[in-house]
This record gives structure tokens, C-alpha cells and sequence, in this order.
């Protein structure tokens, strides 16, 4: 942040100290920081083109929130937190993601079925989509989202990027696409069944049920046509399935599959796969599908193994890296695209000790 913030630096050090989870309490000091960034921000917002009056609407009442600046330094899964697929797995697994998710795809199956068909994006991977983000709905966040997006603009460890969020906030509320009290959510800023952030919702919102809104909490038919409409932007190919488990034949070479270029986009995550290949070339390697089948012989796939050689491994289609593009995370895309597989079974599973084999199944021990 420039330094012509006389009391940004102070209020950086006072949260750059752990947060505790409970901790609900703001020193005279942050608050008159925060107090003097959102003067900023709302004249330099006003400069982008934002009303005083969507603004004025937008942030009332809103506030610095220490809790989101302490959930947001411990995400799990980051360099100083790794975690493998078995155990990311198991935790998206657990209770009745699978038996509910079965019950929620078969309720809803009319309507997940107009949302295939008008994005190409297969109704078990809609629903999929919709359990691991909220399981099922039931799961929506209770942070007011303005102040959420504030406070994390505020702290600064990724501003520009949440400052594009107030900014998509703002606009929501001052275009009336969304009441201001209806504005709650995660602390990261998503919110609704989709967990869409409010840039995508103003990007791939659809409106599924015909009323002239998009609301994300409580339409169906809104929800799942927009999680279609994301996925088929992000590149979902109509009529190609995801991948599969795959066994890696004894003795080969991963070097002479390594991609040539490094990728530009969700850098980390496919820097782990494969070059692109035809499936008839995988075929001939030797590999063996274990929970799916081949696709046609020309459809390119790339091979993933997110925690190393030997640990478990999947060839993924294009399809696959849509998924990628709704979260950045190998661990997420397989935990949604193996969910889609799960609850699209003909036999409904009995109970959440079902999940067991099912993990095991999909584990790369």
C-alpha cells in the first residue's frame, strides 16, 4: 500500500499477529486505519466508474473483521500446510456427501437435466459441484460479504484481488441485483450455493428459472444453470468425460510425457500434469483405466499424479481442467469429478459408511 497511509503501517503489524479464531475485538489503531483505507478505496472506486450512492448502499455498516484476516493465513493445503489426496479426500467424503448427494441428484434431476443441456456440462458433475462447495445448499456462510472483501483488501496479502471483489460487490448491491442484507457468505468472499466470488457472478450468473434475477441463495434452477454456464466458459467439452483412476504401467518413462512449455494459467497445479496426448497413445503405453473407461481414441488426456510418482495417478481430459478453473486445485478437481462419479451411481448408497470404500477406491495409497 503507498506510503501515503500514515496508519497502514501500524495496522499491518497489529494483524500481521496471529489471529485467534475468536477474537472479535478491533484496536482504536485498526479501526482508524481501516477507517482511513475505506476513504480511499471509496474515492478511488468512485474513479473506476462506481456510484457514491451503490457505495453508500454497499458498505454500510461495514467493518474490519479480524477472524477473516486469521482464516485467510490458515488455509489448509498451502506450502507450509501440505496435504495429500487421500486425506483432502477423506474430509470432502465424510458423513453423507455421497447418500445425500445421490438423494439431491435424484430430487433434482429435471432441473440438473435443463442445465445439461443448456451447457454440456454432465448433471452429476452440476451437482458434484454443488456438494463440495456447499454440501448441497446446506452449507451457505454467515459473514457479511462487503465487510469480508473490505477487511481482506485491507490487509493487503491479495488486494488487488479483492478489491476487484468489493468493487463487483458494490455493483451488485447498487444495480439491485441483490439486496444489501441479503449480502452474506464465506470469509474468502463467496457466497450462495455455487460459492461463486461476486465477479463471477456478474460474469456467468444465469437465470434459470425465468423471473429476471440471479439469486445464487435460494433459486435452483439459478444455481445449477450457473454452475453449467462457469464450467462450460472454463472450457468443458460437451460430450467428454472427465478421466479416470488409472494404473501407470511398471517401468515407464514420465520424462518422455513431461509438457514442453510450462502453463500460464493455474500455474502449480498443471505443472503437475502431462503433456496433452491422444487417448490412443496412453492405450498403447499400457495404462488401465480403474474407475471409468476409455474415451474416443483422439481425445487428448494428461496424466496427473498430485502427490508424486507412484502414489496414485489419473488421466484427465480438457473436461477435467474446466474444473480447475471453478478452484485452481488438483485436490478439489478430483474430489469433485470422483463425487460426480459416486453420486451418478444407478444404486443409491445406504449409508455414510458407504464412503469408506469408496474413498479407498479412489486413494492413492
Amino acid at each position: 500500500m503507498p506510503a501515503r497511509f500514515p496508519l497502514l503501517a501500524l495496522a499491518v503489524a497489529l494483524v500481521a499477529a496471529p489471529v485467534r479464531a475468536d477474537e472479535t475485538l478491533v484496536s482504536p489503531q485498526q479501526q482508524a486505519a481501516f477507517a482511513e483505507w475505506l476513504n480511499l478505496y471509496r474515492a478511488e472506486a468512485t474513479a473506476r466508474g462506481l456510484k457514491p450512492e451503490w457505495l453508500d448502499t454497499a458498505l454500510s455498516d461495514v467493518k474490519l473483521v479480524p477472524r477473516v484476516i486469521g482464516a485467510d493465513r490458515n488455509q489448509p493445503g498451502g506450502s507450509a500446510k501440505p496435504i495429500r489426496f487421500p486425506d483432502y479426500l477423506a474430509s470432502k467424503f465424510r458423513g453423507d456427501r455421497i447418500p445425500h448427494g445421490q438423494r439431491q441428484f435424484a430430487a433434482n434431476r429435471d432441473l440438473l437435466a435443463q442445465a445439461e443441456a443448456a451447457s454440456g456440462v454432465p448433471a452429476a458433475v452440476i451437482a458434484a459441484i454443488w456438494g463440495i462447495e456447499t454440501s448441497y445448499g446446506r452449507v451457505l456462510g454467515r459473514y457479511d460479504l462487503p465487510s469480508a472483501l473490505a477487511t481482506l483488501a485491507f490487509d493487503g496479502r491479495r488486494r488487488d484481488l479483492f478489491t476487484r471483489e468489493l468493487d463487483a460487490a458494490v455493483q451488485m448491491v447498487g444495480e439491485g441485483r441483490v439486496a444489501r442484507e441479503a449480502m452474506k457468505g464465506s470469509w474468502a468472499g463467496a457466497f450462495g450455493q455455487t460459492q461463486f466470488l461476486p465477479s463471477s457472478y456478474l460474469a456467468y450468473g444465469r437465470d434459470g428459472d425465468g423471473d429476471g434475477k440471479v439469486d445464487l441463495w435460494g433459486s435452483q434452477p439459478d444455481v445449477f444453470a450457473s454452475i453449467g454456464h462457469y464450467l462450460a466458459k472454463s472450457g468443458w467439452q460437451p460430450g467428454e468425460a472427465w478421466g479416470f483412476r488409472t494404473l501407470v504401467p511398471d517401468g515407464f518413462d514420465r520424462s518422455a510425457v513431461a509438457a514442453a512449455e510450462p502453463p500460464t494459467r493455474c500455474v502449480t497445479p498443471l505443472s503437475r500434469h502431462s503433456a496433452l496426448k491422444p487417448a490412443r497413445e496412453w492405450r498403447a503405453a499400457g495404462f488401465t483405466p480403474v474407475n471409468g473407461s476409455w474415451p474416443a481414441d483422439d481425445v487428448v488426456m494428461s496424466l496427473i499424479e498430485p502427490d508424486g510418482a507412484g502414489q496414485g495417478a489419473y488421466l484427465v481430459t480438457r473436461s477435467y481442467r474446466a474444473v480447475l478453473g471453478y478452484n485452481c486445485s488438483n485436490l478439489y478437481a478430483l474430489s469433485v469429478t470422483l463425487l460426480a462419479d459416486a453420486i451418478s451411481l444407478a444404486r443409491a448408497v445406504a449409508s455414510a459408511s458407504a464412503v469408506a470404500p469408496v474413498v479407498a477406491a479412489s486413494s492413492l495409497q
